[in-house]
């Protein structure tokens, strides 16, 4: 196949605003701002903070997140020339997003919000269940066959992506347990499910870094932004599934490890000035 030709940035994303994700983003924000002031007095705990500085803070970071990567110019880069910014979509959707706004979002009023799904939840947020469902998921979308799917329908672009924030909410469930009503995984049980996780995507990573050719044929038909040539995007792209995925995933580890010592310590601390 001929090598597409190199293209300009303002040839490839021309600025243009994204209303799906704008009106995502605002139905997220004005949802937590009315559930906040309308559920704070009947369903907040008496003697509790409502709603924290830092809650607020991943909260909004989340939300950020989302539309940092779903529209003007990553996405449209993404759908237009490089792969490697259509992965970092996926990345972030998936690893940044989700458990950004779970911890953002006080357990009473999440725990309102999801009241009429738990008994689902407590089968699909099951740490095996999420595992593969999540799993699935992202290496369903990262098909030659879907991927070429993405890129020609919108309509399907939007739905592959909201099915993978969705189970990766559910991935994230048992590692931030977000509210009282679900099992909880203990310390070591969460290093270990994300341990996990950090292996699995090494094995679709690897076909792309790995690969003689480029695995998507679809992006050596596009436009070449900065002469990145289509094997060489393919390559980037794998790095950031693996590279960027696990550290993300170690980084989580690691707050869940010293998340822990120090709660450890709290509560041995008392018997060692008693004794």
């Amino acid at each position: 196949m001929i090598a597409a030709a190199e293209a300009s940035f303002g040839d490839i994303a021309p600025f243009h605003v994204h209303l799906d994700i704008v009106g995502v983003a605002f139905a997220l924000i004005i949802g937590y701002e009315l559930g906040l002031k309308r559920l704070r007095a009947p369903l907040a705990p008496r003697g509790e903070v409502a709603v924290t500085t830092w809650q607020r803070f991943f909260f909004y970071a989340g939300v950020a997140s989302l539309a940092l990567v779903s529209a003007w110019p990553v996405h449209d880069i993404g759908e237009r020339s490089l792969f490697m910014f259509h992965m970092t979509e996926h990345l972030v959707l998936s690893l940044v997003t989700p458990p950004l706004l779970l911890l953002g979002t006080p357990w009473w009023l999440l725990r309102a919000l999801l009241r009429p799904a738990l008994p689902l939840l407590r089968v699909l947020t099951k740490p095996i269940v999420a595992l593969v469902a999540f799993n699935a998921t992202l290496g369903l979308l990262h098909a030659p066959g879907v991927v070429d799917a993405m890129l020609a329908s919108s309509a399907f672009h939007f739905v592959a992506h909201a099915a993978l924030f969705t189970t990766a909410v559910l991935m994230w469930f048992p590692v931030i347990d977000p509210i009282p009503d679900l099992p909880e995984l203990q310390p070591f049980g969460k290093m270990g499910y994300l341990f996990l996780q950090s292996l699995v995507p090494t094995v679709p990573a690897s076909f792309l870094t790995l690969g003689d050719s480029p695995l998507y044929r679809v992006y050596e038909t596009f436009p070449r932004l900065w002469g990145i040539s289509a094997h060489t995007d393919q390559v980037i792209a794998g790095l950031i599934m693996k590279l960027g995925g696990g550290l993300i995933l170690w980084t989580a580890i690691a707050w869940v490890f010293f998340s822990w010592y120090a709660e450890e310590q709290r509560f041995s601390s008392p018997r060692r000035v008693a004794g």
